[in-house]
């Protein structure tokens, strides 16, 4: 019955679509595109009705050899995919509920129903990716918006000083218009509007460019790179690629990148503190608590796990989704100078009083003169709103002088030299995570590096291989006895966080992870030793591992093939062979271990240090005591010793060269023995032939550990490599070196070597070998790993530090110049030669496009031939109080005589008088710049062409001040100037140059000029 009735819907089916088909003759052209897009919506219900119909009833058509099936199936249907939903996830691990867990069969009944694989992990083809992130979510957060341009507006506003001009520009416009009428009278008030809202406009998009700039850096710090294994294969993929089903594998130092479940994993402790506060590391195993939260550490151990809920649905991500990134710090640098901005507008702010009440005074006593000549105020002759007109116009003169004198633009200098200098170091392989290392990292007198991967290239290859007493350098496989060639298969093979992927084809080529030691170790037992790691695993059982550090600087595992067990260690060649009371030599026959036997195999643990070869032990025992839980660690037998090549990186020498002739000392922190120590160190020029008569240079961490405190800091200076050091030992030379009064810089990579990054004035961590822990307690990442680019920051730092010193000295130059003519010309004259519009002006200029020329000049070698500044060096030196006294003297000279004598020397009008007074003034500043440039080279030329933003600006404020004096006569209150006096303006500014170049061959003490009268009181 029920296929009668399909056949008859079938045939209903046809008739309409063979009825739509037919369009009729008579429709117009838009008519007809209606009917087509009916029918294909038409059809594609019925393809989609019959599909269902085939899926769902096998047999129901009879199926030809053409016969196909389409199941359109809509997004949200995705989740009938996967055995579990996303809600049943959530609650899993959240509520770390192990009922939950166990009903759906444990790890790896998840795994099943997640439909991934623990060992192959999912399949990496962009569809199933794609599936799974539209049903689960993807790995990113939504973050609070960034501020707006509105916001950065607002806040301008929010200036004293800015809101006091808005409230004198309303009252200079509302008596204007009443006094002149709207078509003249705006001219006053609307000019100091124009003014201000265009000092507003620039300042807050300085500040939301650099709040973006800020943004960006966000982003990049928060996208770490995670292991996962894909078709098999482990391979590193940003965190914000992960998903639901992705099996993760994680190391000491990771951050733990989503909620998951542990479904793989050995000795895994995690630390919470940053979801729960509690700073116990929490033990995650397969037997109790096997739950993992996103945005944790793993402090111990490593593991695999299954990633159950990404983004929005981790606790981390619904918190992360409320915090926005703060920059607002405020680096040591910027709180000295809000002190120096609070002393300069403390001046200003008397010497804006002091005009005001000249002017008040010169004004009621009938002392000032209009242009006509007539008095100003005639008692009760004069209009109010004349009086109260004078007065606002006084009230704005003097409160323009406070704009003036207060540098608003030190805090907009410190923030684009470092927002630029920040942009451009991540160009120079730098990121920087706290904005105050920028400066610090200038002042640095020491750098603590290590050697692995900053000075070396850490690209890891065995080079060398000894079994017994007896170096094997080819085949060796062939030439040793089966029984310890398939002792190392399993050494390597379960001794081990690295991991071998070879795809399928006998043509295809080994793919090997983990660390550059372990990967070394794997491709030489691969190619060397023939071992097939996927078979070596499949006949083991881990029983126990103990995971390496570098406190022990080894690694062990426990394992079991049917019923015998066997411990292996693998590990710093010294350390393992301590342990170790026999041997195999190369036929595979167990020998003692005598005294000379062992001093020779020192002697060959010391030959290849010699050659910068790292030395990796094999040692195993057939017997653990009965133990499960720990690992044999005496009475071993010693399977062979390896020697690894890591070469230095090209350049290093040069950096360290370039650091040492700037003043910064190199020092070389390594867990390698003291030979390989030695040799790179004297490779790469961090040992010279001068320290060979130094017995401190070189020593052992336990060496430098053993000493009294009061020793450490007598020798510490001295020590130029340590060898065999833990973080403990990195960590106590930083403190004797702060205590020392050195300002510290420190490098490291593992997680043990956060205490010593926090400690360290600058904390450097690296970006590639880097664990997520060091890179969270440092400062700067260094993303290529490589010394040069440590150098690179120094400049970096110093650059900072000098840009500012230039602005500074630009500034004051016309703080001091501003101050002194205005209040001289009001006490004197009863008026200020330079307008509030025309001070506006100069403050744009001096602030703003400022700090834009001289904030972003790029660092020079220069540079490097300065000693460091130390920590409590006066900001402003006695070379920059040289150079802008001489030209502050000379612009108030030039300007002065302008005021007083201008009109009789010229023979021009008053307004003319003061148009040139103020174009003198701009013209002054944009030639000062140049001089500013450089605080001690007489060649201020030097590298100009390299620098278009700062051309740019000068051209920028030259064409400004044209337009300003010829087109915007009634708005800047200025006349328009002839050729002539235009002629003079310039020669009268240009002559700052040679001013400038004569004073700098004037010689400065090095002692602060401060420092004198210090001494002077306390006497």
């Amino acid at each position: 019955m029920s296929t009668n009735v399909s056949s008859h819907a079938e045939k209903n089916n046809l008739v309409g679509v063979e009825f739509l088909l037919e369009l009729p003759k008579t429709l117009s052209k838009s008519n007809k595109k209606w009917q087509v897009a009916f029918i294909k919506i038409y059809c594609s219900r019925t393809l989609l009705n019959c599909a269902k119909h085939a899926i769902g009833k096998p047999g129901l058509f009879p199926r030809s050899l053409s016969y196909t099936a389409i199941d359109l199936d809509h997004p949200q249907d995705h989740h009938r995919d996967f055995k579990i939903d996303q809600e049943t996830l959530n609650d899993l691990v959240k509520n770390k509920n192990q009922e939950k867990l166990q009903s759906l069969g444990g790890p790896n009944g998840l795994v099943s129903a997640l439909k991934t694989n623990t060992r192959l992990g999912i399949n990496e083809e962009a569809d199933e990716i794609q599936r799974r992130r539209s049903t689960f979510g993807s790995n990113t957060y939504t973050r609070p918006p960034s501020k707006s341009l509105i916001h950065f507006v607002i806040e301008a506003f929010k200036d004293l000083t800015i809101l006091i001009l808005l409230g004198c520009a309303t009252l200079s416009l509302g008596f204007g218009i009443k006094e002149h009428g709207l078509k003249e009278g705006w001219y006053d008030g609307g000019s100091i509007f124009v003014a201000v809202f265009l000092v507003v406009a620039v300042s807050a998009v300085s500040n939301f460019r650099q709040n973006r700039q800020f943004d960006k850096l966000s982003k990049v710090s928060s996208n770490i790179k995670i292991d996962v294994v894909r078709n098999g294969r482990r391979q590193e993929i940003s965190i914000f690629d992960i998903v639901v089903g992705d099996i993760i594998c994680l190391n000491i130092g990771d951050q733990v990148p989503a909620d998951g479940v542990l479904v793989e994993g050995h000795s895994l402790h995690v630390d919470e503190s940053s979801m729960t506060g509690e700073s116990d590391h929490v033990e995650v195993n397969l037997n109790g608590n096997t739950f993992l939260f996103s945005g944790t550490k793993v402090a111990d151990g490593f593991g695999k796990m299954v990633v159950t809920s990404v983004g929005m649905n981790t606790a981390w991500g619904q918190m992360m989704s409320h915090i926005s990134r703060d920059t607002n710090e405020q680096t040591p640098l910027q709180t000295r100078l809000d002190k120096l901005t609070s002393s300069i507008g403390k001046v200003g702010l008397l010497v804006a009083f002091l005009v005001l009440l000249v002017l008040l005074i010169r004004y009621f006593t009938g002392s000032t003169k209009d242009e006509s000549g007539k008095r100003e105020y005639n008692g009760k002759n004069t209009k109010s709103d004349e009086i109260v007109n004078a007065v606002v116009e006084m009230v704005a003169a003097a409160v323009t002088i406070i704009v003036v004198a207060i540098p608003e633009g030190l805090p907009l200098a410190v923030t684009l030299t470092l927002a630029y200098s920040m942009k451009r170091m991540m160009k120079d392989q730098a990121m920087v995570r706290k904005l105050s290392a920028c400066e610090t990292m200038g002042s640095a007198t020491t750098i603590c590096t290590d050697k692995t991967g900053t000075l070396t290239l850490n690209q890891m290859k065995v080079t060398d291989s000894w079994f017994g007493l007896e170096s094997v350098k080819a085949s060796p496989s062939s030439t040793l006895s089966r029984k310890v060639v398939e002792l190392f298969h399993q050494g390597v093979a379960m001794n081990t966080t690295g991991s071998v992927f070879k795809a399928k084809g006998s043509s295809s080529e080994y793919e090997f992870s983990g660390s550059p030691t372990e990967k070394a170790i794997l491709s030489w037992a691969v190619g060397e030793l023939k071992m097939d790691m996927e078979e070596v695993i499949r006949e083991h059982e881990v029983v126990h591992v103990e995971g390496f550090n570098s406190e022990k600087k080894r690694s062990g595992v426990l394992i079991k093939k049917r019923r015998e067990i066997t411990v292996h260690w693998k590990g710093a060649a010294e350390k393992i062979l301590a342990m170790c009371s026999t041997y195999y030599d190369g036929s595979g026959v167990v020998r003692e271990i005598q005294e000379d036997d062992k001093i020779q195999f020192e002697n060959i643990i010391q030959s290849m240090a010699a050659k910068s070869l790292r030395c990796i032990a094999f040692a195993y025992s057939e017997d653990n005591d009965g133990e499960t839980k720990k690992l044999k660690e005496e009475k071993l037998s010693l399977l062979g010793i390896v020697g690894i090549k890591d070469p230095c990186r090209p350049g290093v020498k040069k950096a360290v060269e370039d650091c040492q002739f700037a003043g910064v000392n190199i020092k070389m922190i390594t867990g390698d023995n003291i030979f390989t120590a030695r040799a790179i160190a004297v490779e790469c020029g961090i040992l010279t032939p001068e320290d060979e008569t130094n017995e401190d240079a070189v020593l052992e961490g336990e060496a430098f550990r053993s000493y009294t405190h009061q020793q450490r800091l007598e020798k510490v200076e001295r020590i130029k490599v340590m060898a065999r050091s833990s973080p403990f030992d990195k960590l106590l030379m930083v403190k004797c070196l702060k205590e020392l009064g050195h300002v510290v810089a420190v490098t490291g990579d593992g997680t043990n070597d956060a205490p010593a990054l926090k400690e360290a004035d600058i904390g450097l961590s690296m970006g590639i070998q880097g664990t997520e822990v060091a890179k969270e307690s440092s400062d700067i990442v260094i993303l290529d790993d490589n010394f040069a680019s440590v150098a690179t920051v120094l400049k970096w730092g110093r650059c900072v530090y000098n840009n500012i010193q230039k602005f500074i000295q630009f500034q004051l130059t016309v703080n001091v110049a501003a101050l002194v003519i205005n209040f001289v010309a009001a006490v004197s004259a009863g008026e200020v030669p330079l307008t509030a519009v025309q001070l506006l002006w100069v403050n744009l200029i001096m602030d703003t496009l400022g700090a834009l020329a001289l904030a972003t000049e790029k660092p020079t070698n220069d540079l490097m031939k300065n000693k460091p500044v130390g920590r409590t060096a006066p900001l402003i030196t006695n070379v920059m109080w040289r150079n802008l006294l001489a030209q502050a003297f000379y612009q108030i000279s030039v300007l002065l005589v302008l005021q007083f004598r201008g009109r009789s020397i010229f023979g021009v009008t008053e307004r003319v008088k003061n148009t040139l007074i103020f174009n003198t003034f701009v013209l002054c500043q944009v030639f000062n710049e140049f001089n500013a440039r450089s605080l001690e080279k007489k060649n201020v030329f030097r590298g100009l062409h390299k620098n278009r933003l700062f051309v740019g600006i000068i051209v920028v404020t030259v064409v400004l001040q044209v337009v300003m004096v010829e087109f915007l006569k009634r708005f800047a209150d200025t006349e328009r100037l002839n050729w002539g006096q235009w002629g003079v303006c310039l020669a009268i500014a240009a002559a700052s140059w040679p001013i400038g170049w004569l004073v700098k061959s004037v010689p400065v003490p090095e002692k602060h000029f401060f420092s004198y009268l210090k001494w002077k009181k306390r006497s």
